[in-house]
């Protein structure tokens, strides 16, 4: 988050005299009031917010714009979600899952805009990129409920959209971080090359109250699963179902989950039986705990975490209901 202070005014702001012409026609807003949340220290460029914002204004919607600080709670920037039709999340991923976690069964649709590096929640939710065609989502209304995790580390839980892991994912994500203001999602292959020889260790798990065991580099519990472009990062990932896909890296390294992400191709096209097998290995779970011989960094959603395992992550069924034109077995890998 931010170290900035939210501007003394957060609510409706003054449209300038000029519309902001944009290439797709919106539905009127009038009447309806949107919170926009969002965090001006994510990515690395213009996400063109601004003109979404206007175009929704232009719309006749009431906007209510915060921009986070570090020293507040998301709490306390949801706290009347309620008295809004839809709220806007636009940051990287820890902010929409932060804003997800915070508005969860409140039942207000929101808008995972992309305005971070990898914007991986967007990417899985198959929203587009440009501020007019995201404003017609939002006036459209069309939303999809999903599930959502949470994770507790130390008695201290956060929530989160995508996936958490431990291991290579993580010390991935953790030496991409000094490379993203400069390369932006290039960082997270720069990082990935990297993890050539990353530590293998023993993790000990509990899936649904039964323990298992298992070597490798990392553990994966995902809720979505595509990583970008939309590859599926293995098959039969869905954010609806009530349940993770826990997945078992037991690679050698990072560039060695490649193979699978072609069979999760292949059968998501249908194109025949895998060709590789053995980089890893999925169970599904509605909570896991995992620990780790060798201390190990934890992420959510791309947010690093300097606490080690053990942590325990839990299924939320349906708590957030995310805007987007997909229908949900789109979403499904």
């Amino acid at each position: 988050m931010s170290g900035q202070t939210p501007p003394p005014n957060d609510g409706t702001q003054t449209a300038p005299t000029e519309p902001v012409a944009s290439p797709v026609s919106i539905p009127s807003m009038s009447g309806k009031r949107v919170l926009v949340i969002f965090n001006p220290k994510s990515g690395s460029g213009d996400s063109g917010l601004p003109a979404f914002n206007q175009l929704l204004r232009d719309a006749g919607a009431e906007l209510v714009e915060r921009e986070l600080s570090s020293d507040t709670p998301m709490s306390e920037f949801v706290r009347d979600i309620e008295e809004f039709q839809a709220v806007v999340a636009a940051g990287g991923d820890g902010t929409v899952s932060s804003v997800s976690y915070a508005g969860r069964y409140k039942n207000v649709p929101l808008l995972a805009y992309p305005a971070g590096t990898a914007n991986l929640i967007a990417q899985n939710l198959d929203l587009p990129t440009t501020p007019g065609e995201l404003a017609l989502v939002v006036a459209e209304g069309h939303a999809v409920r999903v599930d959502m995790g949470e994770v507790e580390v130390r008695g201290e839980k956060r929530g989160f959209a995508m996936l958490a892991g431990a291991g290579a994912d993580a010390a991935m994500i953790r030496d991409s971080e000094e490379l993203k203001g400069k390369f932006g999602a290039l960082a997270y292959v720069m990082s990935a090359m990297k993890q050539l020889n990353p530590k293998k260790t023993t993790f000990s798990l509990i899936v649904d109250g039964e323990p298992r065991e298992f070597e490798g580099i990392g553990v994966m519990v995902a809720n979505f699963g595509m990583a970008n472009y939309r590859l599926p990062i293995t098959s039969e990932i869905s954010p609806s179902d009530g349940r993770f896909t826990v997945i078992l890296m037991k690679a050698g390294n990072i560039l060695r989950l490649v193979p699978n992400l072609i069979d999760s191709v292949r059968a998501k096209l249908n194109l025949g039986d895998p060709l590789f097998s053995g980089n890893l290995e999925t169970v599904e779970a509605r909570e896991v705990t995992v620990t780790a011989a060798d201390p190990f960094p934890l992420q959510y959603d791309g947010e690093l975490h300097e606490e080690t395992t053990p942590f325990t992550a839990r299924i939320l069924p349906g708590a957030v209901r995310y805007l987007t034109a997909a229908k949900k077995q789109d979403l499904d890998t």
